[in-house]
């Protein structure tokens, strides 16, 4: 999967990303939502199982490139839930969208313009009936974007995420949906 939009191409992932990668994952900051930031190795790991995931579902979670620089600026895009996802998330939805950005292109509007490309490849190209997105219950600016893209929360899908220890402050999730438009 490629895509273009007027400030970013999402692209699949190539070796040269790994580094970049890294050190966007490596940063506190970035990773505040998270229960700790990712090593090198780890980044490797998640690179290497998009690119597994991609060629068993025809598409993942991919690279996020900034157009007038030409820099990796993170993460974005579509990816199938693992099972044990499915099974936790209420409904059992099958497909996810997420992004996770460098702190230096924060605000500018980037991760709703992206996701709302994949959101129109989930549609017109995947025929997908739904997506949905989960983040922490206090990460609120994921929350701003699900909502700028259209997605909505049902508070009956909160959940309790199952590889988080029970008290604390990430582990309750919320979850958003969007359903393919008629």
């Amino acid at each position: 999967m490629r895509l273009e939009t007027e400030r970013l191409i999402l692209r699949p992932w190539e070796d040269r990303d790994r580094a970049p990668l890294a050190a966007i994952l490596g940063d506190p900051q970035v990773r505040r939502y998270y229960p700790g930031t990712a090593t090198p190795e780890e980044v490797n790991a998640q690179i290497d199982n998009a690119i597994a995931r991609t060629a068993e579902f025809g598409f993942h979670l991919g690279a996020v490139e900034h157009k007038a620089d030409g820099k990796l600026i993170g993460l974005l895009g579509l990816g199938r839930l693992s099972d044990l996802m499915v099974e936790t998330i209420p409904g059992h939805p099958l497909v996810e969208i997420g992004w996770q950005l460098d702190k230096a292109y924060w605000g500018q509007g980037l991760a709703p313009e992206g996701a709302r490309a994949c959101l129109a490849y989930a549609w017109t190209e995947l025929g997908l009936p739904e997506v949905i997105a989960y983040t922490a219950a206090i990460n609120t600016p994921s929350q701003r974007v699900m909502e700028k893209i259209g997605m909505r929360r049902d508070p009956d899908d909160d959940f309790a995420h199952p590889k988080i220890a029970e008290g604390h402050p990430l582990r309750q999730h919320v979850v958003y949906r969007i359903r393919r438009p008629e």
